[in-house]
């Protein structure tokens, strides 16, 4: 099991996703923001790596507008070397990576041009962790989309991009993620026999939204879907706010619940992303119940 969180470490003084206005776009403040990001990226790794934190979502803004008609630059070209030595440091290292598209990308929404919007902003992400030469356990996830009144038609309608338009590089890594609204983990199933992708399981939108299941039960329906060459089950981790709107995520780990899960799941493996809002804070506390229960 490795543990990890999204995107954004809170005790170093950098982000890995500076951006600007598109109105100001050029392509020396691209160059520049780019440079900073990829540097910060370097450094959270190396913290993560000696924190024993080793599953890490790597921030959708590592490049400004990528996916956007107004950057023509070849970044990818320019930025190679970068990428190839974070990869390696990635790999020698042994950690796991995903990254989590924003809630834009909708690849079963009736309208086209959100539908193409989406598998740009796909291809830019694959292409992140292709440039780092990662294997295909790195992934990408996403939601299965909206409904729109119609669910069958809207899950035959992701099915429909997924195998006639979607490039076989983002097929190949490419996961759906149960949501706490809209698609549950059965959903999930459906759509998984459609397209043969790995689910990735999260375990409080299955409270907030499931077919009954029990906790380990869903689990391993969950990793049930994922092959060698996708890697080990990739689940993200919470629970509820206390006094707030249902599916808001918890600011601290609650450690009496985290070990009741690992409890609950004992025996089934997985690499787990805490979505917890003081990321790499929790993720410490995690690391050590896991220790303490013999789970890593």
């Amino acid at each position: 099991m490795k543990i990890g969180y999204p995107c954004i470490n809170q005790q170093l003084d950098c982000t890995s996703s500076k951006t600007f206005r598109l109105a100001s776009y050029s392509e020396e403040r691209l160059i520049t923001l780019v440079e900073q990001n990829l540097a910060c990226l370097r450094r959270i790794l190396e913290y993560n790596v000696a924190n024993g934190l080793l599953f890490f979502r790597l921030s959708s803004g590592l490049v400004p507008f990528a996916s956007h008609a107004v950057n023509s630059y070849n970044w990818q070209e320019h930025f190679q070397m970068t990428f190839r030595r974070l990869g390696e440091y990635i790999k020698n290292n042994q950690m796991r990576i995903s990254m989590h598209p924003d809630q834009f990308v909708v690849l079963n929404s009736p309208n086209e041009q959100t539908v193409r919007n989406s598998i740009a902003e796909l291809e830019y992400q694959g292409s992140i962790m292709d440039l780092m030469g990662l294997d295909t356990t790195a992934k990408l996830q996403i939601h299965g989309g909206g409904a729109y009144g119609d669910k069958p038609s809207a899950l035959s309608r992701f099915a429909e991009v997924y195998h006639t338009m979607l490039p076989d590089a983002v097929k190949a890594r490419l996961c759906v993620e149960n949501d706490d609204r809209t698609y549950s983990l059965q959903d999930c199933m459906y759509l998984h026999e459609l397209t043969g992708m790995p689910i990735i399981f999260d375990n409080f939108h299955h409270e907030c939204l499931s077919n009954g299941e029990p906790m380990a039960e869903a689990v391993q329906m969950a990793a049930s879907t994922w092959q060698e060459k996708d890697g080990l089950l990739m689940m993200d981790y919470s629970s509820q706010a206390h006094g707030e709107r249902k599916g808001k995520h918890v600011q601290h780990i609650e450690e009496q619940l985290f070990h009741d899960f690992l409890s609950e799941t004992e025996g089934l493996d997985m690499d787990l992303m805490l979505e917890i809002k003081d990321k790499e804070a929790s993720a410490l506390k995690a690391l050590e119940v896991a220790k303490a229960m013999g789970r890593l």
